[in-house]
């Protein structure tokens, strides 16, 4: 990974941060990129390889941006980790229009964006996109049936990209974290309770018995990236202590 070019969005906590992290103690350079300024600058800290950038994927003008201000530090990119994502739980009968477009312009649109435009500077790299699913990007479950629906779509994406892209040498692939201490369902607007209650019913669902950590899922993501995976495109990855298989 030395020298290599990597953005990261959602690179400000949980499996972002991870991944910042261990692709800077591999030598790469990294651009993480979130809404909030401060922990992508608490992230930035700890490495001078990391370089923070307050960007919505959600907002047209800041896809540019970001690409921008990749390309002007260092003059290319190699590897784009999607990684900023939105979780909503609700039922059907009190879904509206507003949550189902927000889950889907952070979890389809802002991935399909960016990757469009670092798309000129990954075929010059025959660089590496790598997204982030989930586990219920492929396992059914009740209430967040439309979170769900937006990471299978991602995960077809993926799949979709992969043979697109295939003539230009760039490779797309997946991961797909099951439940994993991130922060994102805090962030979700759940009552505490409900939260707690949530993470004690996945660890009983988990076959091996807990939730996984950022790091474990960011070492399959730095891997999948590494040209030693250079022959592995179209791929989703469940990371999730067994819980898809269960």
């Amino acid at each position: 990974m030395q020298d290599r070019v990597v953005i990261i969005t959602g690179g400000g906590t949980g499996i972002g941060r991870a991944t910042a992290l261990q692709f800077a103690q591999a030598g790469a350079w990294i651009l993480i990129v979130g809404r909030r300024a401060t922990p992508l600058e608490e992230v930035a800290s700890v490495s001078d390889r990391i370089v923070p950038l307050v960007a919505d994927i959600q907002h047209e003008p800041d896809i540019g941006e970001i690409v921008q201000s990749a390309t002007k530090r260092w003059g290319r990119i190699d590897i784009l980790i999607n990684n900023a994502g939105a979780f909503a739980q609700r039922p059907l009968e009190k879904v509206d229009q507003q949550l189902v477009t927000s889950l889907f312009a952070t979890n389809i649109v802002g991935p399909t964006l960016l990757s469009q435009a670092a798309l000129p500077y990954l075929k010059v790299t025959q660089g590496s996109i790598v997204n982030l699913s989930s586990t219920f990007g492929h396992k059914a479950a009740p209430i967040i049936s439309h979170y769900a629906a937006s990471k299978a779509a991602l995960e077809h994406l993926t799949r979709c990209w992969a043979l697109e892209l295939a003539p230009y040498r760039i490779r797309v692939n997946a991961v797909a974290p099951g439940p994993t201490e991130t922060g994102i369902l805090e962030r979700s607007g759940l009552a505490t309770a409900i939260v707690d209650h949530i993470k004690e019913e996945e660890t009983e669902r988990v076959p091996l018995g807990r939730r996984g950590t950022p790091e474990e899922v960011a070492a399959w993501i730095v891997d999948l990236a590494n040209p030693a995976a250079s022959w592995m495109t179209g791929q989703v990855i469940a990371i999730d202590g067994g819980l898809s298989i269960a």
